[in-house]
């Protein structure tokens, strides 16, 4: 048996879900004839109350279409150091718009007003001009923290007061509301766009969804063309995610205390530091003693075992949990890597779940 915990992406989609991309009614999402597509936008543009919607391939160019939509080539965003966007997304805000990204630094992948007010540069010709702010709503490197809705508003209020766009890469946004006891659109009130992946904990095969204003959206769809993401009868796809949004949601809390186990289980292994007290959502962080290996020679042995893990630091792995696994699965998985640290792994050639540049 494998226990898959390199991320919520691996999950396969449930018999519901798969009947309701069999039923779904189709059209050319092109032409703005996919019903299904056309549903899914407006159901959530009003969940998060915005005005408008653009169904996106990913949760990379759901972000890549909030730049396209406030920057310029020239332009900088400001981001935290651990955040997506800047980690994972193939340096496409610079590849695409010629936009760079400076960071801000905060715990758990988040910043506040002091860290921005820190960051803003002058108007001058030497500088890039300041365009966007971006948060991380959970933070994936964070550690699968939650943004409150007060410190959310508390940085974009300051942000709009110094002229700046903001945008929020909501990729497990609805663990943050599960988690955070908030709805989405407390949340984002203070957004100007909002991405949300359907891939991540609720469960699709694949989607993610930018929304905002009529005018935003109106550049981002033009954006997504030229980014070749220009799509037919997609509501085979987004019949999926409007599944979800009905059955998926409340579940998170699940995975939640999953991941909450898993972390309470590992601190009992020797050789491997985690803090189970910051486990929020469904992502884990822990650490392993540099003196027993490092956390790609981990991983290695543990997916030679039928563990599945990323590696994303010298000695960090994480493990995201997800409908596919339960807590008998977390609870042996843990076990595991108490029985390989104890052991030994260190001559483990790297390799295999190794991988410190996973995508999410």
């Amino acid at each position: 048996m494998v226990i898959d915990l390199r991320s919520d992406t691996v999950t396969k989609p449930t018999p519901g879900m798969r009947k309701a991309m069999a039923e779904a009614e189709v059209g050319d999402d092109m032409l703005g004839e996919d019903p299904t597509v056309n549903a899914l936008e407006a159901r959530v543009a009003a969940m998060l109350g915005k005005e408008a919607a653009v169904y996106a391939c990913s949760g990379t160019q759901g972000n890549q279409l909030a730049i396209w939509a406030h920057c310029r080539a020239g332009d900088e965003l400001l981001i935290h150091h651990d955040g997506h966007i800047t980690w994972y997304e193939g340096g496409a805000a610079a590849v695409v718009h010629g936009v760079t990204c400076r960071h801000l630094s905060g715990p758990g992948g988040m910043f506040d007003v002091a860290d921005l007010d820190a960051a803003i540069l002058p108007v001058d010709q030497h500088y890039c001009r300041t365009r966007l702010v971006c948060l991380e709503n959970t933070t994936n490197r964070g550690g699968g923290r939650v943004w409150s809705v007060e410190q959310a508003m508390r940085v974009a209020d300051r942000a709009h007061a110094l002229g700046l766009r903001t945008h929020m890469d909501g990729a497990r946004l609805m663990n943050a509301c599960v988690a955070g006891g908030y709805s989405p659109a407390e949340v984002t009130a203070g957004m100007d766009t909002v991405s949300i992946c359907f891939s991540k904990g609720l469960g699709c095969p694949m989607g993610s969804m930018l929304v905002g204003t009529r005018a935003d959206i109106a550049q981002a769809r033009r954006g997504r063309k030229v980014m070749g993401g220009a799509l037919r009868q997609a509501g085979i796809v987004a019949a999926s995610a409007l599944y979800a949004l009905d059955h998926h949601v409340e579940r998170l809390a699940e995975d939640h205390a999953n991941a909450k186990r898993l972390a309470e289980c590992l601190t009992g292994v020797d050789g491997v530091t985690v803090d189970a007290g910051g486990v929020q959502t469904n992502i884990v962080h822990f650490d392993v003693d540099p003196a027993r290996g490092t956390g790609a020679q981990l991983a290695a042995a543990l997916a030679r075992r039928g563990v599945k893990m990323y590696s994303t630091g010298p000695q960090r792995l994480r493990a995201v949990t997800h409908l596919d696994v339960g807590r008998a699965d977390v609870e042996r998985a843990a076990e595991i890597v108490g029985e390989v640290v104890g052991e030994g792994f260190a001559d483990t050639a790297a390799g295999g779940s190794a991988n410190p540049y996973s995508s999410r």
